[in-house]
């Protein structure tokens, strides 16, 4: 398959939407919007796509805490549909309240093959506030699609609730499943150790991705769809100029588009 279709939720306070389906077709995919009402209904079917991806925002308003009302209702109406996309080895990534929801649904970590069944949790930042900032990630995954040739890169961050916290065996399985993806990092790389602000929120082992078992589901709390160009960068100015004066080479996109490349990259 040279071009995979990805079907990029929507409804309820997702907000997005447009910039994750931006970052696909950068990416060489071609990709649709879709409300999850039109799914329930049945005017667009899970097995027309190969790439499945919860966006960003604030479905139902965060009100029954972050991704759990959007969990319930895909839950109640399209769980088996959902399990038999998953089954059929396409690919799938939440990003942010995206996460949330799949971690609720219990597609993220699916330890011993459960993908119907919460066992972690992400909860209120150690700040007690919202955070929106950049920070640094480190790849630290050879198992995922989506994290293949990432190293330590920065992206923005923007939630209320991305404290990663799992049960002890829990995260003893993850490590030793090669299920940790992405860990906040300082800026030269190394982890953040809980510091704040490189751990933005207080997830326990600096936790800021998982993946499943089979390495095709991804789920983060930053946001690579927000670092697709060079110029988004807060500084790119300033190492623009650097560049320039050290006869380096210029870099063209940031580092979040790599994300979207490996996704698409697999069906290749």
């Amino acid at each position: 398959m040279a071009t995979p279709h990805a079907l990029i939720m929507t409804g309820y306070g997702i907000n997005c939407e447009e910039e994750t389906k931006f970052a696909f077709e950068c990416a060489g995919a071609t990709g649709d919007i879709v409300h999850v009402n039109d799914l329930i209904d049945g005017v667009k079917k899970f097995k027309d796509y190969q790439i499945l991806a919860f966006p960003g925002g604030f479905s139902f308003g965060d009100d029954t805490g972050s991704g759990k009302g959007l969990a319930n209702k895909i839950k109640n109406n399209l769980m088996e549909e959902l399990l038999l996309f998953i089954d059929h080895r396409n690919l799938a990534i939440g990003i942010c309240n995206g996460f949330q929801v799949m971690t609720s649904l219990g597609l993220l970590p699916a330890l011993d093959e459960n993908y119907n069944a919460q066992q972690v949790a992400l909860t209120h930042n150690t700040s007690a506030r919202y955070e929106c900032r950049w920070v640094t990630l480190l790849s630290t995954s050879k198992k995922c699609v989506w994290s293949k040739d990432m190293d330590v890169f920065e992206v923005p961050v923007a939630h209320g609730e991305g404290n990663f916290y799992a049960p002890e065996d829990t995260l003893v399985q993850l490590r030793a499943q090669d299920q940790i993806v992405f860990k906040y990092a300082m800026p030269d790389g190394s982890t953040a150790r809980q510091k704040f602000p490189h751990n933005p929120n207080g997830s326990l082992a600096d936790i800021a991705a998982i993946c499943d078992g089979t390495g095709r589901i991804l789920g983060m709390m930053p946001h690579p769809e927000r670092h697709l160009d060079f110029t988004q960068h807060y500084a790119w100015t300033a190492i623009n100029d650097k560049l320039k004066r050290e006869g380096k080479q210029i870099p063209q996109v940031g580092p979040g588009l790599q994300i979207f490349k490996n996704g698409v990259d697999y069906f290749k």
